[in-house]
């Protein structure tokens, strides 16, 4: 038979890949994040339930979301060496997919064939048919090379020293740079080589997932009554999470325990354990959205008869308030009010106020690791003068020898003794500064380690496995 008569193969088509959902979910959360400004940790357990993932499947969407999120730095980097071009200039769809690829092959150790094809794939799915080769190989390319000669062609590549800081841990520079004098001020009488390796242990620790800590609330639950939780000796009414989703606990369902990180939970009881309640005190909560310590505050106050109010003026984190106090027994009143007015409308009618300020969330960055891309240097001008107005609404609303907790969950010294002493400037005849570091020493039984002996308290990742809350208490002339 010749060959023109030979029958033609039939050649086989490829079989289609399938993506795993953990993979998918992880696309889906990481593109809203960059074209919407989502954020993750509210939109991905969202498409978790919806996608029905559960156990190791609900795991690995967020160890790749997260871990993403966390090293985009870097691996942009990475990229852009791969690739032989600035991120820039891929189609940020793409880059989502490479990112989301990188994370599999130099961190999770993901097989090749699938960390390649399943991104392939997905680039197929949300950008241009000649992507997919694209994709296909700076993901091959990265794959030829493990993971520490590529951390080391990185760093070879950085300019100076908190270039190569930032390429390493992944943290824009100007946020190096802001850790570095937040430490030293945090430091005082150490030594420029003891403030850097600090530096280092912070850096690294905001790459690392946080442990999942509940917080009981007073007079609803205790700690030692939550199944498979173990108090954690800090706060007094703080557990770490049993494995598992924290939700299916049946105190957390019923709202009388939540999900909160423990920093969060010294800031509130700092204010209400600061000497005790007095029947009939009105406490104010001046920034409550969501509503952690609002709820936190409410059974406080709840406990030693007096009445809290809560206040946020945005409509749909005011509704985030209201659920997140709707187990109390008296539940606070809501008011959506701007808050930098409303020591004008009702001066001299508070007992405690806590100013939960918004800022720029860089102490919590290993919950949110999306808001160290998403904040940029000039934000904190405004950020600050927000935070100066609402001070100075508080001190108006607060009676004479009432308290007032200022609290930012950020270690950036124009958001935390920045204030303090313009505050301090501002009503130098009105307010004196109380020792909040005696008040959480007291509070935590002395289990807790604190900076430089200060009237503030500066809590970190690397140091009390916290968010880096500032926390810092005035009593009203």
């Amino acid at each position: 038979m010749s060959p023109r008569e030979r029958p033609r193969s039939r050649r086989t088509p490829p079989l289609p890949v399938r993506v795993q959902p953990a993979r998918r979910i992880a696309l889906d959360v990481l593109r809203a994040v960059r074209v919407d400004d989502a954020y993750a940790n509210l939109l991905l357990p969202q498409r978790i339930r919806e996608a029905g993932l559960s156990g190791p499947d609900a795991g690995l969407a967020t160890e790749l979301t997260y871990g993403t999120l966390r090293m985009r730095g870097y691996y942009d980097r990475v990229i852009a060496l791969a690739a032989d071009r600035p991120t820039s200039e891929i189609d940020p769809a793409v880059l989502d997919v490479l990112e989301l690829g990188c994370h599999q092959l130099l961190t999770l150790r993901t097989a090749t064939h699938a960390a390649v094809n399943e991104s392939v794939e997905l680039a197929r799915e949300v950008a241009s048919r000649s992507a997919t080769g694209f994709v296909n190989g700076v993901l091959r390319g990265i794959s030829r090379r493990d993971a520490e000669e590529w951390r080391r062609l990185v760093l070879d590549d950085a300019t100076d020293h908190d270039d190569r800081l930032a390429a390493e841990f992944s943290h824009p520079e100007w946020v190096v740079r802001a850790f570095r004098r937040a430490l030293a001020a945090d430091a005082t009488g150490r030594d420029d080589e003891s403030i850097e390796s600090e530096l280092r242990e912070l850096l690294a620790a905001d790459n690392l997932p946080p442990r999942v800590t509940l917080v009981a609330l007073p007079g609803l639950s205790d700690v030692h009554d939550l199944p498979g939780a173990t108090p954690t000796g800090v706060s007094p009414i703080a557990a770490l999470a049993a494995a598992g989703d924290p939700a299916a606990s049946p105190a957390v369902a019923a709202g009388t325990a939540r999900v909160q990180d423990e920093g969060s939970q010294l800031a509130a009881l700092t204010l209400s354990r600061a000497r005790p309640v007095e029947a009939g005190e009105r406490w104010l909560d001046l920034c409550a959205g969501p509503g952690g310590k609002t709820a936190l505050l409410g059974a406080e106050a709840e406990l030693g008869g007096a009445v809290l109010v809560a206040n946020e003026p945005v409509h749909a984190r005011a509704g985030l308030v209201r659920h997140a106090v709707a187990a109390l027994p008296a539940r606070p009143e809501v008011l959506e009010l701007d808050g930098t007015v409303l020591g004008e409308r009702e001066p001299a009618s508070f007992d405690r106020i806590l100013v939960d300020a918004p800022c720029s969330g860089l102490g919590a960055l290993r919950r949110r690791p999306e808001a160290r891309w998403r904040k940029q240097p000039g934000d904190l001008a405004e950020l600050a003068s927000l935070q100066e107005r609402l001070l100075d609404s508080a001190i108006t609303a607060l009676k004479p020898g009432g308290l007032l907790a200022y609290v930012t969950c950020s270690p950036h010294v124009a958001e935390t003794r920045a204030q303090v002493r313009g505050l301090l400037r501002r009503w130098s005849d009105g307010i004196e500064q109380l020792d909040a570091q005696e008040v959480v020493e007291r509070v935590t039984g002395g289990s807790i380690e604190l900076g430089a002996r200060s009237p503030s308290v500066q809590l970190w990742p690397h140091r009390n496995a916290t968010d880096a809350m500032f926390i810092t208490l005035f009593r009203r002339l």
